[in-house]
């Protein structure tokens, strides 16, 4: 699924060919994705001029000029695709098109179907999805201290505190291995015990292993493309994720004797990590 970076790099490909841009035609081409579509949700699109484009944690929040807001997330495999001026035959999966005054043509693809869509009044903040949601990890209210406070009193394992949306928003699985990797806290700690000075770390490993990714146009393992079909990169950087059984970079363990990057399995998920760095 596409975390935080992955929707970041989204939101900034959709930015420039959707501010102040009037949507002059919206088709949604089926009645669902992974919930119905709202009654009429073409036409409450259509002719509605766009005044930003924001994210909130995994999601994306396209502002309309009557005070409503289009909310979407891309679940597995969505995407969006951007043409100019002319575009391809539909394909198989393309589910939702937004045509502008610009003469851009925004395709919604999702082969499982596994994200959706939704108008709310307002910003969306009240939203089922998001107002349970912890601070965003780039924003100024995200520090240290307030991570720390989070944590306080959590006996489950800091990978999975850290998973929980209502501590930080955005986290998922490959940010969160990689930023407890650089922090050097094992995946399987206590969350209580990630204070003072562990905090500090955690903090900082996670503001900077998403900024890279930001950067890097997120990580490409599976579905995700930016919104002019290339990759993301990301990944080539992964320290620890999907590395098991390599020697992982800036330590000196011997993968043959320690058996380098370790898999583990919590909560249904793969966790990879250093067993001799990450304590």
């Amino acid at each position: 699924m596409p975390e935080l970076p992955e929707v970041e790099t989204v939101r900034r490909g959709l930015a420039p060919v959707l501010e102040g841009r009037r949507i002059v035609r919206a088709r949604a081409l089926r009645p669902d994705l992974r919930f119905p579509l709202p009654d009429g949700f073409g036409q409450m699109l259509t002719g509605r001029r766009v005044t930003g484009v924001g994210r909130r944690a995994k999601y994306l929040l396209i502002g309309l000029d009557n005070d409503t807001t289009l909310i979407a997330h891309l679940g597995m495999s969505g995407s969006f695709r951007i043409y100019m001026d002319s575009a391809p035959p539909l394909a198989t999966h393309d589910h939702v098109v937004l045509e502008t005054d610009g003469g851009a043509e925004i395709r919604y693809n999702d082969p499982r179907r596994f994200g959706f869509m939704d108008m709310i009044h307002g910003d969306g903040a009240d939203h089922p999805m998001l107002k349970k949601l912890g601070p965003e990890p780039l924003g100024g209210d995200f520090h240290a201290a307030r991570l720390a406070a989070a944590l306080k009193g959590r006996k489950a394992p800091i990978k999975a505190a850290l998973l929980d949306q209502s501590v930080v928003a955005g986290l998922g699985n490959i940010y969160v291995c990689e930023a407890l990797f650089r922090s050097g806290i094992s995946p399987k700690r206590k969350a209580a015990t990630v204070q003072g000075g562990r905090a500090r770390r955690l903090h900082q490993a996670i503001r900077d292993v998403l900024g890279e990714a930001i950067a890097a146009g997120g990580s490409s393992i599976s579905d995700h493309r930016q919104t002019d079909g290339e990759l993301g990169y990301f990944q080539h950087s992964f320290a620890v994720y999907g590395r098991e059984g390599e020697a992982c970079p800036g330590c000196d363990c011997d993968p043959g004797r320690t058996g380098g990057v370790r898999r583990i399995v919590q909560s249904g998920r793969s966790t990879f990590y250093c067993a001799k760095r990450q304590r």
